[in-house]
């Protein structure tokens, strides 16, 4: 089963940096900001991590916690959490229990093969548990200032 637009969550729960395990239960009157990323350390990951984190104050003002999400190791996620000291937690789904339930793993093209990998995609979960926003195929330019104004303006 997949997930989209106005759907409502079930609680999940996945390992995440910090130790800690995410159970979206615990998050129950908060907005929630869930960005699929393919990879750490590259490039575009890189680019959208540092965004969220520069506009992280922002996003706590309108109580919304954000989380990033990919098939990354959690060593690997604390390594990249730690270098860009992000303020945020990073989720790791190396069995896509996940990217399967949010509809995220596509075929993509690199360098001329086809590939089976994470499409950079964005959601909005309010503090119900409902899905109110998604964002698929994202551009990483402008996309966290699109996110922060859409939470910002929903309250």
């Amino acid at each position: 089963m997949t997930v989209s637009l106005n759907h409502s969550l079930t609680s999940f729960s996945a390992s995440m940096t910090g130790e800690k395990s995410f159970n979206l239960s615990d998050y129950e009157g908060k907005t929630l900001v869930l960005y699929f990323y393919p990879k750490d350390n590259t490039p575009g990951c890189t680019t959208e991590s540092i965004a969220f984190r520069d506009l992280y104050p922002q996003f706590q003002a309108a109580n919304c916690v954000i989380f990033g999400l990919s098939r990354d190791s959690l060593r690997s996620h604390e390594n990249f959490k730690q270098k860009l000291a992000l303020p945020f937690e990073l989720i790791s789904d190396p069995d896509e229990t996940l990217c399967q339930l949010f509809d995220v793993m596509k075929m993509k093209n690199m360098y001329g093969k086809q590939v089976r990998g994470i499409e950079r995609s964005t959601f909005v979960i309010d503090g119900n548990s409902k899905i109110v926003k998604e964002w698929r195929a994202v551009k990483v330019n402008g996309h966290v200032n699109d996110v922060l104004e859409f939470v910002s303006n929903s309250h």
